[in-house]
């Protein structure tokens, strides 16, 4: 993967928006080696800080912009959102972020967790979020949408799209996981099927994720509907890496911005 050209995957309708450029990336392209091959954008990973430095480099390359406009965050499954603006400076505990200032970038790194774009083009206001089941079930949708709105964004403006994602197939729960959702909310067991496994279920997260945008009141969601965790030659996967008795795993990046 190394020697490929780094490839994207695009949202359909984000592309037709005017105000917008976005891009989820694929882990193809970039400098690391090993379990990292290769476009690996994780600081958080145990990848050598060089590589993921060139690799952010290679990625905004490609998407147009320069290094120190890609804003990342030091994601920890809460439902904090931060205003970002100009140019990165330092990686603040939050799971989303949003902006008004064209030409900060905005991403999200995630190895299964589902990303999620946002996108108020007529009143040029974006949002991106890291939603793993935790930061979804706490809140991080509607707080990025709520920050958006202060910024001066309308609701019924704003489209989402939901990147690469683990899917209902590869997601297995167990009881207490389960048990969790269907106390909070007993409709949320229709996110769930049984798994061959007893006492164990398959949880479907983008679902889910859908159905809180949609409840938060945004009506245009798309999800790409691509597999992280069986898409093995295109993105990376935490629990495929734990599956494979891998020692880490490489991060995948989504990205959007204000042209």
């Amino acid at each position: 993967m190394r020697n490929q050209p780094p490839k994207i995957v695009a949202c359909p309708e984000f592309s037709l928006l005017s105000n917008i450029k976005h891009a989820f990336f694929t882990r193809k392209g970039g400098a690391s080696d090993g379990i990292y091959s290769s476009l690996n954008l994780g600081n958080g990973s145990n990848d050598t800080p060089q590589n993921v430095e060139k690799n952010r480099e290679i990625a905004m390359e490609l998407f147009g912009s320069p290094p120190n406009n890609l804003h990342t965050l030091y994601q920890i499954h809460s439902n904090n959102v931060i205003v970002a603006s100009g140019e990165f400076e330092e990686r603040i505990e939050a799971d989303a972020l949003v902006t008004e200032t064209p030409g900060t970038v905005l991403g999200i790194l995630t190895a299964d967790c589902t990303p999620v774009i946002f996108a108020d083009d007529e009143n040029k206001i974006i949002g991106a979020a890291h939603a793993g089941w935790k930061g979804a079930f706490s809140g991080i949708l509607e707080n990025t949408v709520n920050k958006m709105e202060e910024l001066g964004a309308d609701k019924h403006n704003i489209k989402v799209a939901i990147g690469p994602s683990i899917s209902q197939d590869s997601y297995e729960v167990g009881k207490e996981f389960y048990d969790r959702f269907v106390m909070d909310e007993p409709t949320n067991a229709a996110y769930f099927i049984q798994s061959v496994e007893p006492q164990h279920y398959m949880f479907n997260l983008t679902s889910y994720v859908e159905h809180r945008l949609k409840n938060a009141g945004i009506s245009s969601v798309t999800n790409v509907n691509m597999d992280t965790y069986s898409l093995e030659e295109d993105f990376y996967s935490y629990r495929r890496s734990c599956h494979k008795k891998e020692a880490d795993y490489g991060r995948n990046l989504t990205v959007i911005a204000l042209k």
